[in-house]
């Protein structure tokens, strides 16, 4: 038996807006014909990177986030300038946040990381074959270079160390698919 599922926008209320995101109230149509309210967060997109060190360590970073209020422990990433394509922001990230180039960058998946508010697609990468570059973080970014072994983190997600969401799908990808260690 098939149930059809999907809601339908009546209308549609800009709330506010951001230098990154939008935000929307909508008024929809459920399925049984009632309607409701739909909060969401128009987003423009971004890009991880799974950096693999010369040393074959992974590059994951520590990083204050301010929402969460927290330091995490994350692979590189960050929204995409408008126009960008998704490899070139994992790249310019990989080099701005870490100091590193890739000769070998390989698109992984794509995952929707809050999908009960936000429209946001990630797109993760691999990058092998690092050089070394120079930093060229921007100016209200701080971090700090975290290398570890795909063991030790394995180890912190399941310890609850390692949260961020991204960084657990693009571990799960690195060890199940890609069939590292």
């Amino acid at each position: 038996m098939s149930t059809e599922l999907t809601e339908s926008k009546l209308s549609s209320k800009h709330v506010f807006s951001g230098r990154l995101l939008e935000v929307y109230l909508d008024t929809v149509q459920l399925p049984n014909g009632k309607t409701s309210t739909r909060e969401w967060i128009d987003h423009p997109g971004a890009s991880c990177i799974i950096p693999v060190l010369p040393d074959g360590k992974l590059g994951l970073i520590r990083q204050y986030r301010y929402p969460a209020q927290n330091v995490f422990i994350e692979f590189p990433a960050g929204k995409l300038d408008k126009g960008e394509p998704p490899e070139v922001c994992a790249k310019r990230e990989l080099e701005e946040e870490i100091g590193y180039a890739a000769k070998k960058v390989t698109f992984l998946t794509c995952i929707h990381p809050a999908i009960g508010f936000s429209n946001e697609r990630m797109w993760l990468y691999l990058a092998e074959d690092l050089t070394k570059t120079n930093e060229k973080k921007d100016q209200d970014e701080f971090l700090e270079l975290n290398p570890m072994t795909l063991r030790q983190a394995i180890k912190l997600v399941l310890d609850g160390k390692i949260t961020d969401v991204k960084t657990m799908i693009g571990l799960f990808w690195f060890q199940n698919v890609l069939h590292r260690e």
